[in-house]
Parts: C-alpha cells; structure tokens; sequence
C-alpha cells in the first residue's frame, strides 16, 4: 500500500463505526450523520453516543465535517486505515474471473488489443477511470528477435521480450534475402543483443556502423541494416485511458470547475505517465488517496495501481482512477487480479510466438 502519516489507531468499537461510516459513504455519497449510523443497530450505542465516538474519530484525522451541521466524511487517513485494517479481504467474484480470462484469451495474440481490453475491463468492472501505461519500446529487454520473409523485400520482424511483450513489424530490406539469409540474422542478433534494452542494442548497432563497411562480413552488414529498421524510433510510454465518461455521472463531477480539471489531467498525457511513473513502483497493490500526490489531492480523486510483467523486469503500469469514494473492496482485488493476469497473458503470447 502507499506510504502515508500513521495515526493511532482507533478502539475497536471506534474502529466498526468508522468502518459503518465508511460502507455508508461509499454507497450514499452523502455526509454520515449519527442517526444513520444508530440505524444500523449493530453498535447498541444511541445516536448521541455516535455522535461523540465521530467526533473523536475526526479529531484523530479519520474522519471530517464538510459543513457545520452536516454529517461526516472519511478522509485520506481514514480510507487508508479502513484499507489496510478493517476492510475483509475479498477475491474477485467467479464470473468476473472468468469474463476477464475468456476476454483476455480472445485477444492473446494481439498486444495492441490485449491492452486495450484489459483497460476497457477496468471501466467495466469498477464504473472508475481505467489506465493502462505501456511499456517505453527503449526500455524493452530483448529476449529474442526472428525476421520471417515476405514477398518481395518485404519481412515481418517478430520481436520478444523479457517480461513477455510481442511486438511485430513489417519492414522492407535493402535487397531481396532469402528465407536462410533471414534466420542467419535472426539468430545472430539473438544471440549477441539478447538481455539488452532496445535502447542499449541501437547504440551497440550504431558503433558497428561507425566502422567502415568493408570490415563487415555480410551478415553483419545485413543485420546492421535490419535491426536499425525493426528498432525504430524511441517511443516513451504509452498511455491507454477509457471511462471518463462513467465519471462525470457521479456526483462528485457535477460542478463545472472540477469536470475542466479532470479534463486538464488527461490534456498532457507524456506529464500524466511522469507522475504515474513516480507514483507507482514495486510489487502489489498501490492506493493513492486525495491529499497524497499532486495527481489525486485537486480532484479529490483516488489511485488503485499496480505494475504488470515479470519479477524481474516490470514492463508497465494499470490502475483505476476516480473519485475518492469508490468501492476498494472490489477495486483493490481487481486490480491486483488484473495486473497479475495481463503479466501472464503476456508470457502466454511469448511462449506461443516462440513455438511459431
């Protein structure tokens, strides 16, 4: 979970209120009053005696009054207490895990569509924001790389990475190659860039170009030319957004101010990923609550994220944003499931492209 200021944890009868208070919230969207809660007859408490228990609950920062009068509202402590605390610890329901595999293994081998999908599951299954960071191509470990011929000049470059990233590429060499002349490249570059990062494999090709063409043997030459191609640009991460619209419905989007700054979050994309980047690291799950990040604390919205991949090389990032009132019970499950699911999915559709 994400760092934040401890606070001292309330008694536990303190504690079952505030959890009540939470709940309560998240389905209303309204202010908690006393009487609400003493309705729920699960305390044996009268509402005055709630009433005090809440107030002592705000002035340890777990919970805080709007306006004078109105009912309470947990704060960025208080959800981060009911998270790690006192919210049961629930899996994602059967039919969801089943929509989610029969969806993802619709499109296995489809990068491009498996990412899509996993951010459209997102905003389904939690009426949140879905985000899907892609993996920057020259951060990429190279795991293996196979050019496979076409007509003509044509070829498909097939390349593989460490964490499990399929990409294809169509590209055209200098002169028609044979299909041998194809494998032997392929499986020299395989075997000398193999566990670099795209960016580090550019670089290596770019001192061999340096060298006058005639100490290349041919393959090299040849391999030079194909790589330089299949490598392309250096591209940053990617950024995949679906749902903002399922947002805008809740009522915490019904002033006009608010709905401009969502729509601001979502103008520079390159700054969204930068502060995505620095907010989510590490394994498991994340949850960034309004006044923890300049990202969350504007819109009082919150963050439920994750990285996705391998162990040892994470190739990316996917999460749920929206308001600050949303269901962690299922959002938090979700996302964990969903991150662990795309890592694999991915080694799926390198395991498959390896056997091709």
């Amino acid at each position: 979970m994400v760092a934040h200021s401890r606070r001292a944890s309330p008694a536990d009868r303190d504690s079952e209120i505030l959890r009540d208070v939470i709940h309560t919230f998240i389905s209303s969207g309204e202010p908690v009053s006393s009487r609400a809660v003493a309705k729920l007859e699960r305390h044996g408490l009268s509402s005055a005696s709630i009433r005090n228990v809440m107030a002592d609950l705000e002035d340890q920062g777990f919970l805080a009054q709007p306006y004078k009068s109105a009912g309470r509202v947990p704060t960025a402590s208080g959800y981060h207490f009911y998270i790690d605390s006192l919210m049961p610890s629930k899996s994602i329901s059967e039919p969801n895990r089943r929509l989610i595999e029969g969806e993802l293994q619709s499109v296995l081998s489809d990068v491009e569509k498996l990412m899509e999908v996993v951010t459209h599951l997102l905003t389904q299954l939690s009426n949140q924001i879905g985000l899907v960071v892609t993996p920057p191509v020259g951060e990429t470990v190279l795991k293996a790389i196979n050019f496979i011929k076409l007509s003509g000049r044509r070829a498909l470059c097939v390349m593989v990475s460490v964490g499990g990233l399929v990409e294809n590429r169509v590209i055209e060499t200098l002169h028609e190659m044979s299909r041998e002349e194809l494998v032997r490249i392929s499986n020299y570059l395989t075997e000398n860039c193999s566990g670099l990062t795209l960016r580090q494999i550019r670089d290596k090709l770019l001192g061999l170009m340096a060298q006058e063409r005639a100490e290349l043997d041919e393959v090299l030459a040849d391999a030079v030319d194909l790589a330089q191609q299949a490598l392309g640009a250096d591209d940053g991460p990617g950024l995949l957004v679906e749902g903002t619209e399922v947002v805008l419905g809740q009522p915490e989007l019904s002033d006009i101010p608010r709905v401009r700054r969502l729509i601001e979050t979502f103008t520079d994309k390159a700054d969204l990923v930068r502060m995505l980047n620095q907010l989510i690291g590490g394994e498991g799950v994340r949850v960034i609550i309004g006044e923890d990040s300049d990202l969350t604390s504007d819109l009082d919205f919150s963050l439920v994220a994750t990285t996705y991949g391998s162990k040892e090389h994470a190739l990316g990032s996917l999460g749920i944003f929206g308001p600050s009132r949303m269901d962690y019970q299922k959002v938090v499950p979700l996302v964990s499931y969903l991150g662990a699911t795309l890592g694999q999915a991915l080694q799926a559709s390198t395991d498959d492209e390896t056997e091709e």
